[in-house]
């Protein structure tokens, strides 16, 4: 998931408390049509200092300063480079590895973002893949199809997070594959490549599922019996959606969320705060996604249900072996959600929370420790394979 969605600007509606005013009605419409509506741009907050052959200097972020591998979009997405390993740190910059620039011009003053996105495509993982479509019922859905190495009926689902496209699930691709899972890596609708709804504008998982759900019926006319969805970030929402909406859902034997939204109230809610907004705004802004009266407002053509997207108030409702990841330090989607689920259900989560991974890049920062997390949750589901698949190797 890219960028903040609650911006900072104060919230308000007609009609709540002390925000009635009528210029506080006005941001609130704004934000609430943020949450909902597909970003053109992207916030770059890092700035480029210097670039040598094998280094680049950044400005220091929270971001900016984790240890690990990343991708570096700059100038508007026009440009793409992977930076590796913290060379030399102090409070205002950081030297990390310049690991390649894939394509832009990278100089002294470019704005950037740091992304959890590593691989831009699935050639650069050097398995055989096919480009396939969803026939979903907005139409065609591009896909990219990774084979196991063995034939099985064994696999995975990769959902991506918002305001992304399908390259940002090509990094759980090997360990799901080392343990002999078919990789289906889904766009939904509203994507840049993909059937845009008729309002396009986001449901945050309410209607997104249904192109998931498409997905799965592929892959079980392709001879799936066994499936795993994993999602980031609101591919979470998403995935949680389709397990407890399709009619396929006894194919489904487990469910991965790396970074997820177990629930959007606490998700707004924290952005609100963090843009030190009271908490009355965000609970604005939820009324008015969450309500007929407030679709000619925000351009949805249905309003969202937000209680069906609360997974720790319907937690008793799950019953697939869960692995859930998240960071404490996301900076983003709260991972206060992802503990109350874990509390919740220990007989079916199984829960690392990590400290400093930041949103959507725990892979990016510890990478052998998410693949063994992978590994080993794959291992108990599927003790028979156990053996075999041992030999997935750390990074």
């Amino acid at each position: 998931m890219a960028g903040r969605i609650v911006g900072g600007v104060a919230l308000g509606v007609v009609g709540i408390a002390t925000l009635s005013s009528v210029v506080a009605a006005a941001l609130t419409v704004r934000v609430a049509r943020q949450v909902v509506t597909p970003p053109k741009s992207r916030e770059e907050d890092i700035r480029v200092i210097a670039v040598a052959e094998k280094t680049i200097t950044l400005t220091a972020t929270k971001d900016s300063l984790l240890p690990g591998r990343y991708g570096l979009w700059f100038d508007q997405g026009e440009g793409y480079a992977r930076v590796g390993a913290v060379v030399d740190a102090t409070s205002t910059a950081v030297t990390r590895e310049l690991i390649s620039v894939d394509y832009g011009v990278l100089g002294q003053g470019a704005k950037a973002r740091l992304s959890g996105w590593f691989y831009l495509g699935p050639k650069e993982l050097g398995y055989p893949y096919s480009d396939v479509e969803i026939d979903t019922e907005l139409g065609a859905a591009p896909a990219w199809l990774i084979p196991a190495e063995e034939p099985g009926d064994s696999w995975v689902i990769e959902v991506h997070g918002r305001a992304v496209r399908r390259s940002e699930t090509l990094r759980a691709v090997p360990v799901f594959r080392e343990a002999g899972y078919t990789s289906l890596l889904v766009s939904y609708r509203n994507d840049e490549d993909a059937p845009a709804s008729a309002d396009g504008r986001y449901s945050l998982g309410d209607s997104e599922w249904k192109d998931v759900d498409a997905a799965l019926t592929y892959a079980v006319a392709n001879g799936a019996k066994n499936v795993v969805l994993m999602g980031w970030s609101m591919g979470g929402a998403i995935v949680l959606q389709t397990a407890t909406r399709s009619a396929n859902a006894r194919y489904i034997r487990g469910i991965v969320l790396d970074s997820p939204v177990i629930d959007w109230a606490s998700v707004l809610g924290f952005q609100g705060a963090e843009m030190r907004l009271p908490a009355v705004a965000s609970k604005a802004v939820l009324a008015v996604i969450g309500n007929k009266w407030g679709k000619r407002l925000t351009g949805q053509h249905e309003s969202i249900d937000l209680a069906r997207l609360d997974f720790v108030a319907r937690a008793d409702e799950l019953s697939w072996p869960i692995l859930l990841m998240h960071s404490d330090d996301d900076g983003y989607v709260p991972s206060t959600s992802s503990h109350a689920l874990a509390e919740a259900r220990p007989d079916i989560v199984t829960f690392d929370a990590f400290a400093v991974a930041r949103h959507t890049k725990l892979w990016n920062y510890d990478a052998g420790r998410w693949n063994v997390d992978i590994a080993a949750w794959l291992a108990a589901l599927a003790p028979s394979t156990a053996a075999r698949r041992a030999r997935y190797r750390k990074g």
